[in-house]
């Protein structure tokens, strides 16, 4: 499309008005957009702005903040999903446009309830307190004073008559270096946190702030102010859901999986039945071990563990016929007879696979579909074990599962810190033997598939394992633990057939 000189002129106009919103590549969001974008660029923002979050999430658990390393896979992220990562670049401006509109949205999403505004709160702080570490001293003192916190610099006389007392309450500086540093004087009400640590000096009312410091008192009033704007958001929220274009996104986006599409798997057919008791120790995520093991002891699950076990086997690769099969089988085992299995339980299978109904083809459960909604009552056995398990009841399973006294201690610090999914992340590396299993776990599917090309070479390890016999013998005694039940699956057999399922996941 071209424009004439006026069309250009006029075009040039309006960018430079809407520039003058983002004057700098950081804020703390007080303002919300006011311009009109679509629906899809809205949806496609909030995901981006998800994916990034996720990300902060897991690198925040797996490494130490304000690591290089850390800092290096932080900012490709944010490079990749092009959000702002040069400090008050000048031709970032879509980036920061991005950046401020998806912000606003996920917190529409997020104010829905305690848990999502803690989670939303903390990782848009980890995210913050990257980018501002990452600006120069003059951009941070340009960035304080954009969002009306202009610290008064004390003088070189007052630093010098102060310099003992500075000294002396500023750890990790030597008095040269106290001398070349900037100090602020700061309320006392801004720093409560450095004065409980006894990381600055009290005088009159007021702290004296180090430069390198300052990112404390930022970080604090970053946090009260978009404490506060969640609650606000959530008060509105009913006007907001009265929109019929918004509350449909803004519902999905609370418990959004943002990776593959795992409802239809290129291994439709590939798996027997006699495969899935070994499979389920090798490869399946605990909430379908969980599944599986209790399907296989009481011959039933209600209807919560079905949907989440039956899409679950639907996407490693059962047909409708096996899944047929498999159900049937189990489900007469127990109190349910053929004529009763075929008028009560096998419509609700086909509707699955989209033959029944409305013919919608079902796609599996995600993590986070699975962790926030329907959660598990006194004889359901569907949920995340991470999320819905009582702490002492998953430490026995764990236990029970051969994962070792200091796995389970990390895992359960991680589910007391409500990392559930990274919980799982773990579990997947100590019953996998390596260090860093190099992806986000999103999804049970994920989780699976990443197993099989793992255990068939597929994927590059991040640790070797120790040994070839003693990983066998680790799985072996695992196997025998779950074939007590289970007379007429033969663990050998069902290995030899792994083989070539699990070579199979190593092709694109």
């Amino acid at each position: 499309m071209e424009f004439s000189s006026r069309e250009r002129q006029k075009h040039a106009r309006l960018a430079g008005d809407r520039r003058e919103q983002y004057r700098h590549s950081l804020q703390f969001y007080l303002e919300p957009p006011t311009e009109s974008i679509s629906l899809v660029e809205f949806e496609s923002f909030a995901i981006d702005r998800l994916r990034l979050l996720k990300v902060v999430e897991n690198l925040g658990v797996s490494y130490v903040r304000g690591t290089d390393l850390y800092k290096t896979k932080l900012g490709n992220e944010l490079r990749k999903l092009k959000f702002p990562y040069k400090a008050l670049a000048e031709d970032d401006y879509e980036a920061r446009r991005k950046d401020h509109i998806s912000h606003f949205i996920l917190r529409l999403a997020y104010c829905q309830s305690e848990d999502l505004r803690r989670w939303f709160l903390q990782q848009e702080m980890d995210l913050f307190r990257y980018r501002f570490n990452e600006l120069s001293e003059g951009l941070m003192q340009k960035f304080l004073e954009h969002v009306n916190l202009p610290f008064e610099a004390i003088s070189e006389d007052l630093k010098n008559e102060l310099a003992d007392e500075l000294f002396a309450s500023t750890p990790g500086f030597s008095l040269p270096k106290e001398k070349e540093q900037m100090f602020y004087k700061v309320g006392l009400a801004d720093a409560v946190d450095l004065f409980r640590a006894r990381r600055v000096f009290i005088k009159d009312g007021f702290a004296f702030v180090p430069f390198k410091e300052i990112d404390v008192i930022v970080l604090n009033n970053y946090r009260t102010k978009l404490s506060k704007a969640l609650a606000l958001t959530a008060r509105s929220l009913p006007s907001i859901q009265s929109d019929e274009r918004l509350q449909p996104l803004l519902s999905h986006l609370s418990h959004s999986y943002v990776g593959p599409d795992y409802s239809v798997q290129k291994n439709t057919g590939k798996i027997s039945l006699e495969q899935i008791d070994a499979l389920s120790v090798k490869s399946f995520p605990l909430c379908m071990r969980q599944l599986h093991r209790a399907l296989r002891d009481s011959h039933h699950l209600r209807h919560g563990g079905r949907m989440q076990y039956g899409l679950f086997l639907k996407g490693i690769g059962l047909t409708l016929e096996q899944a047929l099969e498999f159900w049937k089988k189990e489900f007469i085992r127990g109190k349910v007879d053929a004529d009763k299995f075929d008028k009560g339980y096998a419509y609700s299978i086909r509707h699955n696979y989209g033959k029944e109904g409305k013919r919608t083809d079902y796609t599996p459960y995600s993590c986070m579909k699975i962790i926030m909604s329907n959660p598990p009552s006194q004889g359901d056995y569907h949920g995340c074990p991470f999320r819905h398990s009582d702490p002492e009841l998953l430490k026995q399973k764990l236990q029970s599962y051969k994962i070792p006294p200091s796995g389970i201690t990390q895992i359960l610090e991680l589910v007391k810190g409500m990392h559930y999914q990274l919980a799982c992340q773990k579990y997947f590396e100590l019953t996998h033997d390596i260090d860093d299993i190099g992806f986000s776990l999103n999804h049970p599917n994920q989780y699976f598939t990443e197993s099989q090309k793992l255990l068939s070479g597929g994927r590059e390890l991040k640790k070797e394992f120790n040994n070839s016999g003693n990983f066998q013998q680790k799985n072996n005694s695992q196997e025998s633990i779950n074939s007590t039940s289970t007379p007429n699956s033969s663990n050998a057999t069902a290995d030899t057939e792994l083989e070539g399922l699990e070579a199979y996941f190593t092709e694109d």
